[in-house]
């Protein structure tokens, strides 16, 4: 599989030197770097290209890294039943770059991109309906992305008096525990039995 991949990835870079930045074998696993401003142009090459023929999207998604200055890398994977070929393209973009939908050469990227926005705002030029579709209308923040509170930003409930789903700021009943990375025993005010026994010993 591994040699396969390996033409594969040579057959790529020599027709698309102008998409591909770089190229990587890893777990007979081939990653392809793209920047963004190829991606619909590679994107149609996968599919139609006889040598690839990527006639199936599997999934999109992304990754957040809060340091960077592009802090997002964008991943797709793809699937040829043709050729019994898959490959994962990545691309780092800014956040507040707008990534163009691949609906037009693959109709299945419709709820992918959705879910993308949802989970991390990345918004998606050319998108016949980008609104959230795992959250609800009136969710806050974007809850994949590393900055988001574990608690999120507000509690939902529904509310017997008024009859309707109310959202409230989220209100803890109880602080969480304070972590000093001691073991469970150090510092303890109470004594485990048998713990006599061993200031005994010590004596």
């Amino acid at each position: 599989m591994s040699e396969a991949l390996r033409e594969l990835a040579a057959h790529i870079e020599l027709k698309r030197p102008d998409c591909v930045l770089t190229t990587e074998i890893a777990n007979d696993e081939l990653t392809v770097q793209i920047a963004p401003s190829s991606l619909l142009a590679f994107t149609e090459f996968l599919k139609t290209d006889r040598n690839c023929k990527f006639s199936t999207l599997i999934d999109i998604t992304s990754v957040d890294y809060p340091t960077r200055v592009e802090r997002f890398d964008m991943v797709y994977q793809y699937l040829s039943m043709y050729q019994n070929h898959r490959i994962r393209v990545k691309m780092a973009i800014r956040e507040d770059e707008v990534v163009p939908s691949i609906i037009e050469t693959f109709p299945a990227a419709n709820w992918f991109e959705r879910e993308v926005f949802d989970m991390y705002g990345i918004l998606f030029s050319g998108h016949p309906d980008l609104r959230r579709i795992l959250t609800d209308y009136g969710f806050r923040g974007y809850p994949l992305r590393k900055d988001f509170p574990t608690t999120g930003y507000v509690e939902v409930r529904y509310d017997e008096e008024q009859k309707r789903v109310v959202y409230e700021p989220v209100s803890l009943v109880q602080e969480y525990r304070q972590f000093d990375f001691m073991s469970p025993w150090e510092g303890a005010e109470y004594i485990m039995p048998g713990d006599e026994k061993a200031e005994e010993a010590k004596g």
